[in-house]
């Protein structure tokens, strides 16, 4: 399926690494239980992975998007008429952008695993918000598409 330049779809998954914690944090919660016996070691084990599996996933599962003249970002729905010129952010300018460089006024869908992001301005004179950072592997792409979508 070919999709058209205006549109840009992207899930960011947790890495690996973040499961292989979830699986030692179960561990840790049978170890805990272990004095009680094995049916409450086994409970914790699976009871204990699968909250911190819950956890990867929900933190892990954000959605970008640039589809119906929009840019959808986590929670967040932005009509890219409100949007300004999108600036792609290397790993060393989007750390900057999430640190020193940050307002606690913008929109930020962060993942401290995706090295790279996209900053657009927020044009609309009614939203207070300066700027939308968001973390995204593919930022030129996720670039056109909202250039492509502002054409029409």
């Amino acid at each position: 399926m070919q999709l058209s330049p205006a549109h840009h779809d992207e899930r960011l998954t947790a890495p690996r690494s973040w499961w292989f914690i979830a699986v030692l944090i179960g561990l840790a919660c049978a170890l805990m239980l272990l004095p009680l016996g094995t049916l409450p070691l086994l409970a914790g084990l699976v009871g204990g992975t699968a909250l911190a599996g819950l956890l990867v996933s929900s933190y892990g599962s954000a959605r970008v998007r640039v589809v119906n003249g929009a840019l959808a970002a986590g929670e967040a729905r932005i009509p890219v008429t409100a949007l300004g010129e999108p600036e792609v952010l290397d790993a060393e300018e989007s750390r900057a952008w999430r640190t020193y460089k940050a307002d606690t006024r913008a929109f930020m869908l962060m993942r401290s695993y995706v090295p790279t992001a996209v900053r657009v301005e927020i044009t609309d004179p009614a939203d207070p918000t300066p700027y939308a950072y968001v973390s995204t592997r593919e930022p030129e792409a996720l670039r056109a598409a909202i250039l492509a979508a502002q054409r029409g």
